[in-house]
């Protein structure tokens, strides 16, 4: 349970263009989390600690492909947003450095609805 009324909440984007089995989507999205998590500890440190307080909330959305990952990607850095594009080492399902997930945040619930608020989740 959040202890703010605009809880931070960390999202991952993943592609439904690659058709990535569940436990691959698992881990990618496992990936873009902890690379969101190491990012914001030493770019964001207050917004962080309020993450983790308040237990780690973690959305996972569908995005249709790279080129909407890399317009989400373009509006993160527009808004100073933490984000981690996830690339793939390609030892399984996907071709190596293909880009497969994109973590945005933590960030305040009411700055990622506006950016990602009409994506369906996972």
């Amino acid at each position: 349970m959040s202890t703010s009324s605009d809880p931070a909440t960390l999202a991952v984007l993943v592609r439904q263009d690659l058709g990535m089995s569940t436990g691959k989507t698992a881990a990618q999205v496992a990936h873009a989390a902890v690379g969101c998590s190491l990012k914001a500890r030493k770019q964001a440190m207050s917004l962080f600690e309020r993450w983790r307080s308040e237990h780690g909330r973690i959305v996972v959305l569908a995005i249709d492909g790279i080129e909407e990952l890399d317009a989400h990607r373009e509006e993160a850095q527009t808004h100073r947003i933490v984000h981690h594009a996830v690339s793939d080492a390609g030892r399984t399902e996907v071709a190596p450095g293909t880009v497969t997930v994109l973590g945005l945040g933590p960030a305040p619930s009411s700055v990622l609805d506006v950016l990602v608020g009409h994506l369906e989740a996972l």
